[in-house]
């Protein structure tokens, strides 16, 4: 059951998160969307460091002053594995009109759901790793602490849910037709997560790589994607705020019911 909740609470705040589309009757003001992504950037550098790097590193152990390579390897390959398809898979960022990745002719709300697809997924393959330790034994990752990640994506899932359904509508979609498309960008979320917990039970030995991996994976998406698009045009200092509360409420949350 733990196992299910975590793999599923993530997904449910980006389903809560599309549903004030049928809340808010406008698009979410400038400054808060601003503090929004900044959370949302907050929560993922957080659970990068607590939940991700740190663990890799002390998982690692056995290699003495070494105990960083294992971490320093892993982050690297999730950077570039996100590089790789941040080149290739066709998207659009909020509030751009010019297409990343490969050219295609898809419309722009695909292409911003693709967008989204690829924040989503290093947060699901970071629930899958931590959920893949805790439930065989590891002793510097539990179950509770899974959750925990799980709870801390889901709050910053909230608001990312509103900020892709909201658009929609304002271009034209059904509040209805917004909110289905809002959800299933979070679809990708809890698969993730599922293979990567089958994948990473059967790879126990390079479990660090693997956390490390996610961490990377975030961390890209982070750079990449949230911070510029938190600190484009006025307003960035909403941005900056949104941070610290997202960084903290995360540390809080993993500390406190690792």
């Amino acid at each position: 059951m733990a196992v299910f909740l975590g793999i599923i609470i993530p997904f449910v705040g980006t389903v809560l998160g599309s549903a004030m589309v049928f809340l808010l009757k406008d698009k979410i003001n400038n400054k808060i969307q601003k503090l929004l992504l900044g959370f949302a950037a907050g929560v993922m550098i957080a659970a990068s460091i607590w939940s991700l790097i740190i663990p890799a590193i002390e998982l690692s152990d056995n290699l003495g002053k070494w105990s960083f390579i294992p971490a320093a390897v892993g982050f690297i390959l999730g950077m570039v594995a996100l590089l790789g398809m941040d080149s290739l898979i066709p998207h659009l960022h909020l509030n751009s009109d010019k297409p990343e990745g490969v050219k295609s002719n898809f419309k722009k709300r695909t292409m911003f759901f693709f967008a989204v697809m690829l924040h989503n997924i290093p947060e699901g393959i970071a629930v899958g790793v931590v959920l893949a330790a805790a439930i065989h034994g590891n002793e510097l990752l539990t179950i509770s602490g899974a959750l925990a990640l799980a709870v801390g994506i889901a709050i910053q899932n909230f608001p990312e849910g509103a900020i892709i359904s909201l658009p929609m509508k304002n271009d034209g979609n059904t509040r209805t037709k917004s909110f289905i498309y809002g959800t299933i960008s979070g679809v990708v979320e809890p698969l993730a997560a599922a293979i990567t917990l089958l994948i990473a039970g059967f790879m126990e030995p390079i479990l660090p790589y693997l956390l490390a991996f996610a961490a990377g994976a975030m961390i890209y998406v982070v750079v990449e994607e949230l911070i510029p698009e938190a600190n484009e045009g006025e307003h960035s200092n909403f941005a900056t705020i949104g941070v610290m509360i997202g960084f903290v409420i995360m540390m809080i949350l993993d500390i406190a019911l690792a």
